[in-house]
């Protein structure tokens, strides 16, 4: 294959997501407790995750747009007790700004600036992560998200969307990903080509032949500076 774009995923593949979102849902609490504290006290973070899952289940026609979710579960715990609109957006901006404040695997970097210079980079992630903030943007040609777009990874049309946006043909293009249905078949289904990080050392476990597979991005970089 003749590289000319390669789109990547973000949680679990730059960064490790857990801790982030442990870190943002204690910082909502945090304020919660500040500006709220009838609610911190109803729905400590093991009552709020809760609530969270409830939200999500009760709105599967969301699951491509976790901003919309996160603001319905902020509406559900914070409108009984007599807030409104205003400390929905204040609370969401407290958890989306711890959220957006993550610790990228020790490879990233520099395996970043290896990859931007072989071919753009565009994020395709379904999360919510925003690279202005949490400053990668500059690798990067361009950002796709499944709350943008309107649907999640592993519909083909979103990766197609990230193809356009690099300027690359799907069979140019190569994604990189964590999630082996969601990164990896998703990408294949949609003519790209794939890589699978697996930093835990999982093993491929589906019945597709496996694909190129790297414990980090370390070694991606130096594949994708042999090509």
């Amino acid at each position: 294959m003749k590289l000319a774009a390669i789109t990547l995923d973000l949680d679990d593949t730059l960064w490790p997501i857990m801790p982030v979102m442990d870190r943002a849902e204690q910082a909502l609490q945090e304020w919660l407790e500040v500006r709220c504290p009838e609610v911190a006290q109803a729905l400590p973070v093991p009552k709020m995750r809760a609530l969270r899952d409830q939200v999500f289940a009760e709105h599967p026609e969301l699951g491509h747009d976790f901003t919309a979710l996160r603001k319905l579960c902020l509406r559900a715990a914070l409108l009984p007790h007599g807030y409104g609109e205003r400390e929905v957006e204040e609370g969401f901006e407290v958890f989306y700004a711890a959220r957006n404040r993550v610790e990228l695997y020790p490879e990233v970097g520099n395996a970043l600036e290896r990859l931007a210079r072989r071919a753009p980079l565009v994020s395709l992630s379904n999360g919510n992560a925003c690279l202005v903030r949490i400053g990668l943007s500059g690798h990067f040609r361009g950002q796709v998200t499944a709350r943008a777009h309107g649907a999640a990874k592993p519909a083909a049309s979103i990766f197609h969307a990230a193809c356009a946006i690099a300027g690359a043909e799907p069979a140019r293009t190569l994604h990189v990903g964590d999630h082996p249905e969601q990164d990896v078949t998703g990408a294949l289904n949609a003519g790209l080509a794939a890589a699978w990080i697996d930093r835990e050392g999982q093993g491929w476990q589906l019945p597709s032949p496996p694909p190129r597979t790297f414990a980090c991005l370390a070694g991606l970089a130096e594949y994708v500076e042999g090509l």
